[in-house]
């Protein structure tokens, strides 16, 4: 990941906190508490907002004052991805983690105690990087068609507060029985070819040679693309995936079965599925994925619509604060 190069100036001392009533424990009201008491200290100007339409608004007027250092997302990646939905390019966001998932808290190493935000906040680092988009709504981590999409369907649609790891097992069972793996239409333009970002050792390489624009089609069953390097239980789909290269990463199965599911599974766990033959992997700034019947898919874990949906990658849309190189 790239490292912070720009620092926010002194004059920005305004910061606008949203806090999501269904994210994160009973303890996230009393982090935040501690988080207003930090920045009170650190003499900020410090406002706290429920509603989201309220918080893009006051957020993107301070924004124009020049006057915003940071708009504090509290919750998990898809508040994160509301926010950035709701506001203005270049302006910077930040996380307090309290949603189920953090992945791209994780990724950006931003610390989960109000000490840690308050810091990263003062320091004011600066880091651009790429977001993907998806029939126009953007996303932040990724974009996942098919089993995982009708998983996280059945999870949002029973939601009624905090999502817990738990809350996942009947969904998934529920999925197993039921669903069919209709066949994904993919095609992607203007990105590497399959064989050149094959290996993720390969992408490392600085003699590897530029690709030209291309165009392909392929039918395929599971189907997941990358902005960042990030997944929920560790699994790497696309370890190469680069926030800063104005490209999304996807990676696709042809094969549609629970048993070919736990394969891939295994696979991706050994970090060997690039090798399968009935798998796909490939660079791209644009895919569209279109189906006979209607397939759901999902935009950082949660549910984003269904087929079809055009797919682009929007460089540098976000501006994220976090921790400098020394922290």
């Amino acid at each position: 990941m790239t490292r912070p190069d720009t620092i926010l100036p002194p004059e920005a001392d305004s910061i606008v906190i949203s806090v999501n009533p269904k994210a994160g424990s009973r303890s996230s009201q009393s982090r935040v508490e501690r988080l207003v008491e930090l920045l009170d200290q650190q003499r900020f100007q410090v406002e706290t907002f429920t509603d989201l339409d309220r918080v893009g608004e006051r957020a993107n007027q301070l924004h124009d004052q020049r006057r915003l250092r940071a708009l504090v997302a509290v919750g998990g990646d898809g508040t994160a991805a509301e926010l950035v939905n709701r506001t203005q390019d270049g302006l910077p966001l930040t996380l307090l983690p309290s949603g189920n998932e953090n992945l791209l808290a994780r990724y950006l190493n931003i610390g989960k105690s109000p000490e840690d935000i308050c810091r990263t906040i003062a320091a004011g680092h600066l880091l651009r990087i790429d977001a993907g988009k998806a029939n126009g709504r953007i996303f932040l981590l990724m974009i996942g068609c098919g089993f995982d999409a009708e998983v996280v369907r059945r999870v949002h649609s029973r939601r009624t507060g905090h999502i817990r790891s738990r809350d996942y097992f009947k969904p998934i069972l529920e999925s197993i029985r039921s669903y069919r793996y209709p066949e994904l239409r993919l095609s992607w333009e203007e990105g590497q070819s399959p064989e050149e970002s094959q290996s993720p050792e390969e992408s490392q390489s600085p003699e590897k040679p530029t690709a030209e624009p291309l165009t392909s089609e392929e039918v395929v069953r599971w189907l997941f693309a990358f902005n960042l390097p990030c997944y929920g239980g560790g699994m790497q789909f696309a370890p190469q995936a680069d926030g800063t290269d104005g490209l999304l990463d996807f990676c696709a199965f042809r094969r549609g079965s629970l048993l070919a599911g736990m394969r891939y599974a295994a696979a991706v766990f050994l970090r060997r599925h690039h090798r399968l033959a009935d798998c796909t992997v490939a660079r791209v700034r644009r895919l569209r994925i279109t189906a006979d019947e209607e397939v759901p898919y999902q935009l950082d874990g949660d549910p984003g619509g269904v087929l079809p949906v055009d797919v682009e990658t929007v460089p540098q849309r976000l501006t994220m604060v976090v921790p400098g190189t020394g922290d």
